[in-house]
């Protein structure tokens, strides 16, 4: 079969021909890939940007981790009938250590992740635990269902954040994690969502078909300048570390900024200002299990309003020009097809 693989360190993807999956043992199901994102972790990947070497000793494999299919077969012991279409959570946990015995398995010490250190969705087929493949809602098709890992980034984020009724929320990025934060953030009753971007005129594109209309161009003048007072939440997704300098510099007092992006260089953080202001900074990666049900639950009720979220669909054959389409910022999200 088709797969968009990894072969070794450095820039690039290879589109090879790789096995069809083993047939799925006790708890597993082999599921045949319908739709898959291109990630913006996926595109640091093809870069190779500083941050993921922890995938060397794994290669090659195929990467991918937001997608959605049909269960094909399931060995024993899985309730998942054949036929099932579902989207899959991405971390794999030992369910051996001290976190997985007590039930925490999302902190498992030796977890798996598809398409990163494991083979994941880039491909037409995947053998895989049946416990991370979860139910679609019945009007949920299979490229709304591979965005519910982002939204479920977003929505973990807006719950670390604390967001709350009435609150003016910053969103810093306009990428599909900051239109995922936008969305969750004005999900979770804030009064004014707020993007900030630069030069990115497709995505904000986007924003304003999600119903977003506060939307800042840094290029045009310094985020501060454009601002009108201070925001409660600052919803950080860019990747820039300068960027959390600048949401903390909107942010009012005792206000939190939580970062979401992947970094490829340290923060330089003016300490005497950020405990003067007693600023709270977190961060948030991943979704908890309790929010990817909270989230297909809002694709359930309705399904189209996250469709303009999607800007390409592309065959699988043509996925390293999808992924130049998102490293140039061209596209929001590319979903391929295998």
């Amino acid at each position: 079969m088709l797969a968009l693989r990894k072969p070794a360190a450095g820039f690039g993807l290879s589109l090879t021909e790789a096995p069809e999956p083993p047939a799925p043992g006790a708890g597993e199901v082999t599921m045949r890939v319908e739709a898959v994102g291109i990630c913006g972790s996926d595109v640091h990947a093809y870069e190779w940007t500083d941050g993921y070497a922890f995938m060397v000793p794994h290669l090659p494999l195929t990467m991918g981790h937001e997608f959605a299919g049909v269960i094909e077969q399931a060995g024993a012991g899985v309730t998942l009938a054949t036929g099932t279409r579902v989207t899959v959570m991405p971390g794999i946990a030992c369910g051996r250590c001290a976190n997985c015995a007590r039930g925490d398995g999302r902190n498992c010490t030796d977890r798996r992740s598809i398409g990163l250190t494991c083979d994941g969705g880039y491909a037409g087929r995947l053998t895989l635990p049946a416990a991370n493949c979860l139910p679609l809602p019945a009007n949920v098709d299979a490229e709304i269902g591979a965005l519910t890992e982002p939204l479920g980034v977003g929505a973990q984020a807006v719950l670390v954040g604390e967001v709350g009724l009435g609150d003016t929320v910053l969103v810093l990025g306009p990428g599909t994690i900051g239109q995922a934060l936008a969305i969750m953030a004005r999900a979770a009753g804030a009064a004014r969502v707020i993007v900030a971007g630069r030069a990115d005129a497709p995505r904000f594109e986007v924003l304003r078909e999600l119903g977003f209309s506060e939307l800042i161009d840094v290029a045009e003048a310094p985020l501060a300048e454009q601002i009108q007072g201070k925001v409660d939440v600052v919803l950080e997704a860019t990747g820039h570390p300068a960027s959390i300098n600048d949401g903390l510099a909107v942010l009012r007092k005792e206000g939190v900024i939580v970062a979401v992006g992947i970094h490829p260089a340290p923060l330089t953080l003016a300490l005497t200002d950020f405990v003067r202001m007693r600023h709270q900074l977190r961060s948030s990666h991943g979704t908890a299990r309790t929010t990817w049900d909270k989230v297909l639950a809002m694709l359930g009720r309705d399904p189209e309003s996250f469709r303009p979220m999607i800007t390409h669909r592309l065959p699988l054959d043509r996925g390293i020009e999808g992924f130049e389409l998102a490293r140039q910022r061209a596209a929001s999200k590319v979903m391929l097809t295998p």
